[in-house]
């Protein structure tokens, strides 16, 4: 069995030639974009897992129970993503300390916020993941990564599902009177 060739790339990132035929210089470009969405989405989820854990308040139920689904999406998502940096020839970032520097999206402070800060924080995660997914994807169209572009829309249509319904819990409650 010969032993895979791995290339460096300026980003110190190591990639072995892949089983897929992408050449290097496809690879090069995706791998580091795919790993910042894994980190990012890594982010996202402990965010969302925090969320989850310490909401209260008259929607108590419906919150806890969306935002469990929420971030088991999000780590399946991920996953989905880690799997394919390695069918790729790369090796996705998994150290938290690692995951924080190259994420795009920074953790939350501890504490407690209020829900609507909460949700609110939840949807500028979404949406930064939007954005960051909309250029790679491009990116993979470009470079003819097939494989990568189909897995990062179902990621991206996953982002907007939960953008959203995050944008729902945060309009007006239309039942209470805003007589007063």
């Amino acid at each position: 069995m010969q032993t895979p060739i791995a290339h460096a790339h300026q980003n110190g990132t190591v990639i072995e030639d892949n089983p897929v035929g992408l050449p290097n210089g496809v690879t090069g470009q995706v791998v580091p974009a795919l790993d910042r969405h894994v980190a990012s989405l890594f982010v996202l989820f402990h965010q969302y897992q925090k969320h989850h854990w310490i909401v209260e308040g008259p929607q108590f139920r419906d919150l806890h129970l969306y935002l469990e689904e929420a971030y088991t999406e999000i780590h399946q998502d991920l996953d989905a993503m880690a799997e394919r940096i390695t069918v790729l020839g790369g090796l996705p970032t998994s150290s938290p300390r690692a995951l924080a520097e190259r994420a795009y999206i920074e953790h939350e402070a501890e504490g407690e916020p209020d829900v609507r800060r909460m949700l609110e924080a939840d949807l500028a995660g979404e949406q930064a993941i939007i954005k960051h997914l909309r250029d790679t994807i491009k990116l993979t169209m470009k470079l003819e990564d097939f494989g990568s572009e189909r897995l990062l829309k179902k990621s991206l249509y996953h982002a907007e599902e939960r953008a959203h319904h995050l944008d729902h819990y945060l309009q007006r409650n239309t039942l209470v009177s805003e007589e007063c």
